[in-house]
């Protein structure tokens, strides 16, 4: 057979278009599970993003301190299409729907709002930074969530640096990671490891101690999703050896240009602030008719069926059940999953049935060779063995051969080969002449007050 031919084959049947239509909102772990899911149903499907790629967070702090390609970390959700050829891919921002009309509005540049018809839909556009109404931090503090929120920080972190090099020495640039969950961990561990092992390197009139990093958590203890304390205070004895500052038991009540402030009023250097402190639903998704909980994501049935509107799901972070998941991979991708089959089981005419989540457990790195991982029975792993099991973990959830190799080699070559490693962290438009030009106006504007222009 050709190779076209094979592609041919692949095509629904003409009568395809008289098929149930499919619309997914959103092309994270949730969204891209469920267009799979439906790879062989006798439906149409359009998946609908912002975006045209797939981005897989959980390495996006990767990004953000320069030990990954944006590129490795991201699929083209076209690329979908060939496991499942009845899959449409449509780039737009979903501006509103409508559960009585059954229609999607999308926004994508044109000169009008389009308006896809569906017959199920599947919502899982996931959520956003959540700033909780903290004061300057919209404006000052830098989101780790999205592939440009990652590279955002990544080329900021070296336009700092570059201007470190031309500043007094004893100019200490602070890094204020606000939340000790895993992402703030992971961001803190990596940029200590590249201080200890590529800064003097990269940067020879520096001194090691120019680069401060602290974690600014309101509870006692740093990643709390993990139950056992032993494993809690690892990681924090890791982060301390790596001269990271645990900064615990106080929120963050206000954020500026180069400074935080704690709940009790204590005012901290902050020359980049990074909020890892939390999501949550965009607000658009209360304004589409459907029921929210308080914190305004989807209420759903056990189902996942959005309560009161059969024939609408939600899964992934935007989905809330009786018993909350956690915002992890996994859940959303067996949401997803669950999600799509129940649109092929109405589809078919078969009953709905309740959604049971599988732990398969939970991990997160710290740093060169740390790491915790606790597989299903509750057994933990941590150290050397828990950053290969980490790795191992991370690289089977990505989609699609070439990422699962570039990670592969370049986090093994970052991380275990220390000895061996030439510094080449992965920058972009690093831009230190503006660093400092900011940093010369709000130098001014504390000396001579804010309307100094000089």
């Amino acid at each position: 057979m050709s190779p076209l031919s094979a592609f041919r084959r692949r095509i629904p049947a003409p009568d395809g278009m008289s098929w149930p239509h499919v619309v997914i909102i959103g092309g994270g772990f949730a969204g891209a599970n469920a267009a799979l899911e439906l790879r062989d149903a006798r439906v149409r499907v359009t998946l609908i993003d912002r975006n045209i790629y797939k981005t897989f967070q959980p390495l996006l702090y990767q990004v953000a301190t320069g030990g990954l390609n944006p590129g490795d970390v991201t699929m083209v959700l076209r690329g979908l299409s060939r496991k499942a050829p009845n899959l449409r891919v449509r780039q737009g921002d979903v501006v509103g729907v409508d559960p009585q009309r059954r229609i999607v509005s999308v926004e994508d540049g044109g000169a009008q709002t389009q308006q896809i018809s569906f017959d199920h839909l599947i919502i899982a556009n996931g959520i956003s930074a959540n700033y909780f109404g903290t004061t300057g931090a919209r404006r000052h503090a830098m989101p780790m969530y999205t592939r440009q929120d990652a590279t955002a920080i990544r080329d900021r972190i070296f336009a700092e640096l570059e201007r470190s090099t031309r500043s007094d020495p004893d100019d200490f640039l602070h890094v204020s990671i606000v939340g000790g969950g895993a992402t703030g961990v992971e961001v803190a561990g990596a940029l200590a490891d590249f201080r200890r092992d590529e800064l003097m390197t990269m940067y020879p009139e520096l001194d090691e101690r120019v680069l401060q990093i602290r974690i600014l958590q309101r509870g006692k203890d740093i990643l709390k999703q993990f139950e056992d304390q032993k494993l809690r205070d690892y990681a924090a004895d890791e982060l301390r050896e790596r001269g990271v500052e645990l900064s615990t038991g106080q929120g963050v009540k206000a954020v500026g240009y180069d400074f935080v402030v704690l709940a009790d009023d204590t005012v901290l250097e902050s020359d980049i602030t990074i909020w890892a402190a939390g999501t949550g639903p965009e607000k658009r998704v209360s304004e589409w008719g459907l029921p929210v909980t308080g914190r305004g994501a989807l209420a759903v049935e056990e189902t996942l069926q959005v309560k009161g509107h059969p024939g609408i799901y939600a899964a992934g972070d935007i989905a809330s059940l009786d018993e909350p998941l956690a915002q992890l991979a996994q859940p959303a991708i067996q949401t997803g999953v669950h999600a799509a089959r129940m649109v092929r089981a109405e589809v078919e005419g078969q009953p709905l049935r309740p959604f049971h989540y599988t732990n398969l457990g939970e991990a997160a790195t710290i740093g060169r060779r740390a790491a915790i991982v606790v597989a299903p029975g509750e057994v933990a792993i941590t150290g050397t063995a828990g950053w290969f099991a980490w790795l191992g973990i991370h690289v089977m959830k990505l989609m699609g051969g070439r990422n699962r190799r570039a990670v592969t080699m370049n986090l093994i070559s970052l991380y275990a080969a220390r000895s061996r490693h030439q510094p080449n962290p992965v920058t972009g438009n690093v831009d230190s002449m503006r660093a400092a030009a900011e940093f010369t106006e709000h130098s001014n504007r504390r000396r001579f007050g804010p309307g100094h222009q000089g």
